[in-house]
């Protein structure tokens, strides 16, 4: 959420935020609100100032004196509730205009109006070539009986998996790499629900704008998780930090469920967009200072490159443009791996800084050295989310006999496995 002052001292930047941004929020009504409860509340102060000021004189007047000054009371108390009730009425259109509010992009975020316009910074690896006709993931994970697709279609629809065998083994061990590097750097390792209450949605910014991506248990009220930024990031909802212990930094290991509402008949094929996921994911809650918040975010960049470099596999890093931010993401980068069955590169990672958006929505503060009361700065990452990472793992490393060589840094935990191959 954005402080409300700021949309009042600057408005064109907020109606220009959620232009760029492609969401539809109407700050010129979200103003007229503000000032109809401002001037509500201005009012119900002044009539309440003036009934208590006339409550003292009371006593000590009589006769007409008295039953003016009595009627004068009954007056500001019925003027008095009759301000509140508009208040309470105002309120609900406020805080529902407010939740629609977009975060202005910082200065180096590119102009676009959608992934298309996406800026890359940099390529990292090297790109093979194959010197025989290479399978996809879907093809080497049938053959090698290690992926079974129709038999999830079978048992939950579209868009859905089951691994198996040496398959299930891989997916566990690329989770467990990430999860041992994230918490050798210092990170908190923490088991999240993932279904959480509506308004851990709200806090976090996933709801209103992005409800219809959820799967929903309306009978409770609760909503599965997309991500574990979720819960890790409401984890301190409502409290007051010490100065002394920032950064917080977390890391959490969840399977994370998406509706893909608006997808269809996008990425239909294999493990690409699916249903549900695991994911390794880091937060960062920090002090309320860009430098700050700038060198966490590069931080949690680096984070996710280092499980790709240990996995070597080629990706770049790019600038993602205002069209394709969120309401809340005051910039993102997203890290595209290359998968050969695509033709190109794939998001894989997306790291976000936030600023105190999600924070305001969550009430998480922390007191500075002089005892001022600040929101803290949210940032989360992609440390991992598998299967997706399946993708070009198995079709980078396959070789011309259908088999899957196991990457060197995943071999520990797949019980010193060398390669993947058909059974007998």
């Amino acid at each position: 959420m954005i402080d409300i002052r700021l949309i009042r001292a600057e408005p064109q930047k907020f109606i220009d935020a959620a232009r760029n941004k492609n969401i539809k929020v109407d700050i010129p009504a979200l103003l007229e609100v503000d000032s109809q409860i401002l001037d509500a509340q201005r009012e119900l102060q002044d009539a309440r100032t003036a009934q208590n000021a006339a409550g003292k004189k009371i006593a000590k007047l009589t006769g007409d004196d008295k039953a003016t000054a009595v009627a004068e009371i009954a007056h500001l108390k019925a003027r008095a509730k009759e301000l509140a009730d508009l208040v309470d009425r105002l309120q609900p259109k406020f805080d529902e205009l407010m939740l629609l509010v977009a975060q202005p992009a910082a200065a180096e975020v590119p102009l676009g109006k959608d992934d298309t316009e996406n800026v890359v910074l940099r390529v990292e690896g090297q790109v093979p070539t194959f010197d025989f006709e290479p399978k996809d993931h879907v093809q080497l994970g049938e053959a090698l009986d290690i992926i079974d697709i129709p038999r999830g279609v079978k048992l939950a629809g579209s868009r859905n998996f089951i691994l198996k065998g040496a398959g299930a083994m891989l997916h566990q061990a690329i989770l467990r790499l990430a999860l041992d590097q994230m918490t050798a750097k210092g990170f908190t390792l923490m088991t999240v629900p993932v279904l959480v209450k509506e308004s851990v949605m709200y806090g976090t910014g996933y709801f209103p704008v992005g409800r219809d991506q959820a799967y929903l248990a309306e009978r409770d009220q609760m909503s599965l998780v997309g991500t574990a930024e979720v819960p890790v990031t409401a984890y301190h909802t409502d409290e007051v930090l010490s100065f002394e212990d920032l950064p917080r930094k977390y890391v959490a290991l969840s399977t994370c469920f998406r509706r893909e509402a608006g997808a269809a008949g996008k990425d239909t094929y294999g493990l690409y967009r699916i249903h549900y996921f695991d994911k390794v994911e880091q937060v960062i809650l920090c002090r309320n200072d860009e430098q700050t918040s700038i060198a966490h975010h590069q931080e949690i960049l680096r984070n996710a490159e280092d499980v790709l470099r240990a996995l070597e596999l080629p990706y770049r890093v790019v600038n993602v443009c205002t069209g394709d931010l969120g309401q809340g993401q005051i910039q993102k980068y997203d890290i595209e791996t290359w998968m050969p069955s695509r033709n190109g590169y794939g998001e894989t990672h997306s790291a976000s800084r936030f600023h105190e958006f999600q924070a305001r929505r969550l009430n998480i503060r922390y007191r500075d050295e002089s005892g001022r009361m600040h929101y803290v700065h949210t940032l989360n990452n992609t440390v991992i989310a598998s299967p997706r990472v399946l993708v070009p793992v198995l079709e980078l490393y396959q070789n011309a006999d259908g088999s899957v060589t196991i990457p060197k840094a995943l071999r520990p935990y797949m019980n010193g496995m060398e390669r993947i191959e058909k059974r007998a």
